[in-house]
């Protein structure tokens, strides 16, 4: 068995495995690299780093077309179970079980909020596919912190996906230590090249004793 990764292009994924499809970061509509539209997009579980538009904007419209359930901090859903969507919160340290194993809520430094709304705590995720023996963990937007080698240490991801773009996260400098922290097998950049603010080389992003795998948007990988 194995579990398809699908880049939706700047934070976004579509993980799928035998027990569903779960979606990280969703953001298509006004997203200028994504090659999929909202409608295209089938999942049964969103998962949410933090509140900022270009993370859970499509989130609410793709919850509700797909009967999904949106996995986020406690502020997140409340917000987002007001308007009706399905929801199971968490927060950072804590472990939500699924039916395709687990998702864990990681520590990333940001800010999070939708709509001059607060939205909690930012966050990484830890999303574990127990049948598949699969650990990924997206960081989220966040800085570079020492404690991503504990997250490593506990969690073992077998890839991670890493922000790069710089200004409002890391660049590909800081990325390639905090890679090396963490330790996975492979890790992927992301939130960066969306727009010219964001960092558009990142040929810095060269961590040792870890494989890069720059993935274009729309691009699927099998993972076994």
């Amino acid at each position: 068995m194995s579990v398809e990764i699908e880049f939706l292009g700047h934070a976004g994924f579509l993980l799928t495995s035998s027990a569903g499809c779960v979606a990280i970061d969703p953001w298509l509509e006004g997203n200028p690299v994504a090659t999929k539209k909202r409608a295209e997009v089938s999942c049964d579980w969103i998962v949410l780093t933090h509140g900022h538009a270009d993370h859970m904007s499509d989130a609410q419209a793709l919850a509700k077309a797909n009967n999904a359930t949106v996995l986020a901090a406690f502020e997140i859903c409340e917000y987002l179970g007001a308007e009706g969507v399905k929801t199971d919160p968490g927060n950072t340290g804590g472990r939500i079980s699924t039916p395709f194993g687990w998702v864990a809520f990681t520590q990333a430094f940001h800010s999070s909020s939708f709509q001059g709304r607060y939205m909690g705590m930012p966050c990484g995720v830890i999303v574990r596919f127990e049948a598949e023996n699969f650990t990924f963990h997206h960081l989220g937007d966040t800085a570079l912190f020492s404690d991503l080698k504990l997250i490593g240490e506990l969690y073992k991801p077998d890839v991670a996906a890493i922000p790069v773009g710089d200004r409002f996260t890391m660049g590909p400098e800081q990325g390639k230590v905090a890679a090396e922290l963490i330790k996975p097998r492979i890790a992927i950049p992301i939130h960066w090249g969306t727009f010219p603010i964001l960092a558009q080389d990142i040929s810095a992003f060269k961590p040792q004793g870890v494989e890069v795998k720059e993935m274009r948007p729309g691009e699927k990988w099998q993972v076994r």
